[in-house]
């Protein structure tokens, strides 16, 4: 990394060995002397001496050269074993999400599919559980970002800071390095903060300081949003949203459900009792098997027009993108192989539609609260996927 000309004064006391501060500060070279030997330390410019240096996140770097995971040579995942480790993935998270199966479900085919998922409900019924589970039980590192209205884009990527030892900048991964990442109350961030997240999510990189640092394989973003508390929120931007593939909400566990959750918990985390079912290879093996599987013409063809018809009624201001089919089309292959098929069916793109579209359609009118929209946009979808015809094996 070339740097400019004009010198960097040092502190007082790290001057050569041998040389005061007198000296130091007559002698004004045009460049920066290279780094001495020995190792370096992460002194000055916002980290005092001593203090422990921020973790290198896996698959962050400090070239500007995109550092892929190298990828390991393995068998291909076949049907019954992908069935299999989903099957044992959906069942270790309803351990503790209880009475929520098909949304978890949603949760892991949203994974396997190679999307991200957004979580729109109330505080307090396990979003967050939800997004560590699925990261537990896959051996995959997650962090947490508490979206704020003063949370900055270099809170979230990383910053280069000088290391006076090593005369350079080094580069600090941000949270956002990570194998899930859980962007709570996303629409309390600024546009700009939010905005960090699109390429990362789009891309599965960032790019900071003018390189592309690649995230770690796989990745995942998992947002939440209250749709309830709109006061101190910025609305997601359409660009933002049609990132996610998934957009779903938990709810409130019937009776039953709730009774247990609060006989088993007895103060203890239900998460420190989760073991992995798969390791992180395991994890892109999965994902590979499922980006596999065929989808024959009439069924893309049926994905496509489902979301072409968002576009074509009054009842909605803004239809489904592109984006949304494929989207469709990969929910639908998620799908197909929890249910241990190596083939897409129309039905699991019906089934898959209401989480892929319903958060990128707008219906017409105005609403009290976005829990509102999106009744009334739930409520359109229903009756497009009940009037679309479906293709016929």
């Amino acid at each position: 990394m070339s740097l400019p000309t004009a010198r960097i004064p040092e502190a007082p006391g790290t001057g050569a060995p041998g040389a005061t501060a007198g000296a130091a500060s007559a002698a004004a070279p045009s460049a920066i002397p290279p780094a001495p030997p020995g190792p370096a330390t992460s002194s000055g410019y916002g980290i005092a001496p001593g203090a422990r240096k921020p973790t290198q996140a896996k698959g962050a770097t400090d070239s500007p050269e995109r550092a892929a995971n190298p990828a390991t040579p393995t068998a291909p995942m076949g049907a019954d074993e992908l069935a299999t480790l989903t099957a044992r993935l959906t069942k270790r998270i309803c351990a503790v999400v209880l009475g929520k199966e098909d949304e978890v479900r949603t949760a892991v085919a949203t994974f396997l599919a190679g999307g991200h998922l957004l979580i729109e409900d109330v505080p307090g019924v396990g979003k967050t559980t939800l997004a560590l589970a699925l990261a537990r039980c896959l051996d995959l590192r997650s962090a947490r970002i508490q979206f704020t209205a003063d949370l900055l884009p270099a809170d979230v990527t990383g910053v280069s800071i000088y290391d006076q030892a090593a005369r350079t900048f080094r580069f600090h991964p941000g949270p956002v390095f990570t194998g899930i990442l859980i962007a709570d109350e996303i629409n309390r961030a600024t546009p700009r903060t939010q905005s960090a997240l699109l390429e990362a999510m789009g891309e599965g990189h960032v790019s900071v300081e003018g390189h592309a640092r690649p995230l770690p394989d796989p990745f995942m973003t998992v947002g939440t949003q209250n749709p309830l508390d709109m006061e101190g929120t910025f609305p997601l931007p359409e660009a933002q949203r049609d990132r996610f593939m998934t957009r779903l909400a938990l709810g409130y566990p019937d009776p039953e459900a709730e009774t247990a959750m609060v006989l088993a918990r007895g103060g203890a985390d239900p998460l420190t009792s989760l073991t992995p079912v798969a390791s992180e290879a395991g994890a892109r093996r999965a994902r590979s098997a499922v980006a596999a599987i065929k989808v024959a013409k009439p069924v893309a063809r049926y994905a496509v027009a489902l979301a072409a018809a968002t576009r074509d009624t009054s009842e909605l201001v803004l239809g489904a993108s592109p984006r949304a089919a494929l989207h469709l089309v990969a929910m639908g292959r998620a799908g197909a192989a929890m249910d241990g098929r190596g083939f897409v069916t129309p039905d699991d793109i019906a089934s898959a539609a209401p989480a892929v579209l319903g958060h990128r359609i707008a219906p017409a009118g105005r609403f009290a609260s976005s829990a509102h929209e999106r009744q009334a946009a739930e409520s359109v979808l229903a009756g497009i996927i009940a009037r679309t015809p479906a293709p016929r094996s």
